[in-house]
């Protein structure tokens, strides 16, 4: 990925010279009376050669932790010993952000099912073809932060398709306890730069609209992680979390779903080890004496879980995640208090 001698970044409109930094507010469309709607974007371009990354937050536009994290390393980091360049997008979904929707308004689409996007498409396609073709696609590795959608909460963990060796090199480097390994939807970011060359991973954590501080902290370790690994700032901080466990296809993980409609009391946090069998929730009917207890049909870790306490049947409940043998044990001495 590194090169002989730095190069400049170059994008439609401009470029960003090697030991160069500049905060671009780079137009993606226009409002109904014409003005722009721009996206801000920092590229820090560094004086030696190295990797080309992005950092990538609020595609959609109520998910807030990640915009935190792209603006620290953005604007705090000391970038003198970077070897190679950062693309840091800090808010993907301007209108979405704008209006704390997670869709752009008015259209109601979800940008992260319109990448590459399309020049001449609908308007999610158009934003999305401009994101991708100046900040995307000439990316050497991506990480794109999100959060879970309003009314749950995620661990922190990262997900992506790890059949590509690059992809599972930034899974592993990020230091997550749960790794995820799944194809991503199609039309989401990280597929369609993974498809073009440019392996990424989605970072999930907490919820939607908040700042989660410890959140933030734990994935700023993993952003330096990564390039650690990759080679942007010195390999002396890539992280290991102390036990991790990969999540492999559909049978390894499930969505528990409510039998019955009423008002939820969750009895795990997201991040818990729970055993099969242990009580997860309760749901009860506010006019009657009804109580429906849900269990854990498995040994594992809870990824998400509800936070809007109130269900219909067949709303989702809680996502668990089965453990490796290593994992597991350390998780149950833990647990057990040893």
């Amino acid at each position: 990925m590194a090169t002989d001698s730095a190069r400049p970044f170059q994008y439609s409109g401009g470029e960003v010279l090697p030991g160069e930094t500049a905060h671009v507010r780079y137009p993606i469309s226009e409002t109904y009376l014409g003005d722009p709607v721009r996206v801000p974007v920092t590229i820090v371009n560094g004086s030696e050669p190295g990797p080309t990354a992005f950092l990538s937050a609020a595609v959609h536009g109520d998910e807030l932790n990640g915009i935190e994290v792209v603006r620290h390393v953005a604007d705090e980091w000391d970038h003198a010993a970077l070897h190679g360049t950062v693309v840091c997008l800090h808010v993907l979904n301007v209108p979405g952000f704008e209006a704390q929707t997670r869709y752009l308004p008015l259209t109601s689409a979800d940008l992260n099912r319109e990448f590459p996007g399309k020049r001449r498409g609908n308007a999610a396609q158009r934003i999305a073809a401009e994101v991708f073709s100046n900040f995307v696609e000439p990316c050497d590795i991506g990480i794109d932060l999100h959060t879970s959608t309003r009314g749950r909460t995620n661990m922190f963990h990262v997900r992506g398709d790890l059949a590509h060796d690059d992809v599972a090199r930034i899974a592993h480097a990020f230091g997550a306890h749960v790794v995820i390994d799944e194809d991503g939807p199609e039309g989401s970011l990280r597929t369609a730069a993974t498809d073009a060359g440019t392996p990424t991973v989605t970072v999930e954590m907490g919820e939607a609209r908040r700042f989660q501080r410890a959140m933030i902290t734990r994935a700023l370790d993993g952003v330096w992680s990564v390039f650690a690994e990759f080679g942007l700032y010195p390999a002396d901080r890539v992280r290991w979390p102390g036990w991790r466990t990969v999540v492999h296809g559909d049978e390894e993980r499930h969505w528990l779903r409510a039998d019955a409609g009423g008002i939820v009391e969750m009895h795990v946090a997201a991040g818990a080890f729970v055993r099969e069998g242990e009580q997860l929730c309760t749901i009860t009917n506010p006019f009657e004496k009804t109580l429906t207890t849900v269990e854990a049909p498995f040994a594992g870790v809870v990824v998400g879980v509800l936070e809007n306490p109130v269900v219909w049947p067949g709303n989702p409940l809680c996502h668990l995640a089965r453990v490796h043998k290593r994992a597991r044990e350390v998780l149950e001495r833990r647990t057990d208090g040893e």
